[in-house]
């Protein structure tokens, strides 16, 4: 249930009264007295409880929408945003990224087979069609809870790849510790609806977008060792890219 915080209205101030709601919600958020994922109080119950307009609370809480504080979601309502991960323009893993980030990666393998027939990474991963691939999904969460489903094959080289070395460490680890290390990726970055099964893991609302990454990694050696189609909740997850003029 949403906590009501105190909040001061100044109508003799020049400051417009949506910027004064929003700022002292903003500082709340900030100063960690509302925190990721906690409920917000509806603008209905903000307009009656401060006598404010509701097109006035509207405006300060869609401020806080774009400014990505807060998460709108149908059927759950208003919550404090969580901090989204930031991925650079580096090749580096989701586990990697949240270490970065201060964040405490856990993993669930969810599927871990050797035998698997997949036309499209077998391309990708330059070996013939009807070649047994190694293929691990797994679901990666925070603290705050899940973040990515994340699917990946892998040549039949590393089919002794185990769900206990899955569960504590990420992929490129993996990778490393038998000596291909990822040098360079390829990625493709998308968005679209998520399926029914993604929903239900991601604890996503029926119109929730997922954010999609596929691509592929080589080793230093110039042999891919990777493919990966993977799924992100978009209000927590972000690319970062830095671009350059001609």
């Amino acid at each position: 249930m949403a906590v009501h915080l105190p909040v001061v209205i100044d109508r003799t101030s020049p400051t417009p009264l949506y910027h004064q709601l929003a700022e002292q919600f903003t500082a709340m958020i900030t100063d960690g007295v509302l925190k990721p994922g906690d409920p917000f109080e509806n603008e209905i119950s903000l307009a009656e409880r401060l006598e404010l307009s509701r097109p006035t609370v509207r405006r300060a809480i869609s401020e806080l929408v774009a400014e990505g504080l807060l998460t709108r979601r149908r059927g759950v309502g208003t919550t404090v945003a969580t901090h989204p991960v930031h991925r650079r323009d580096r090749l580096t893993s989701l586990h990697d990224d949240l270490l970065r980030t201060g964040r405490h990666p856990q993993t669930s393998v969810l599927d871990l087979r050797t035998d698997v027939i997949d036309e499209r990474a077998a391309e990708a991963l330059g070996r013939a069609p009807d070649t047994p691939l190694v293929f691990v999904r797994r679901l990666r969460s925070t603290e705050v809870g899940p973040l990515a489903v994340l699917r990946n094959w892998l040549p039949p080289e590393f089919a002794d790849l185990t769900v206990d070395e899955l569960t504590r460490t990420g992929l490129y680890d993996v990778l490393r510790t038998r000596g291909h290390p990822p040098e360079v990726g390829h990625q493709t970055i998308g968005a679209r609806a998520a399926t029914s099964v993604e929903r239900r893991l991601l604890r996503l609302g029926r119109i929730d977008p997922v954010l999609t990454m596929i691509g592929h990694a080589h080793d230093g050696t110039g042999a891919v060792v990777e493919f990966g189609d993977h799924c992100y909740r978009a209000d927590q997850y972000a690319l970062d890219v830095t671009v350059h003029g001609q």
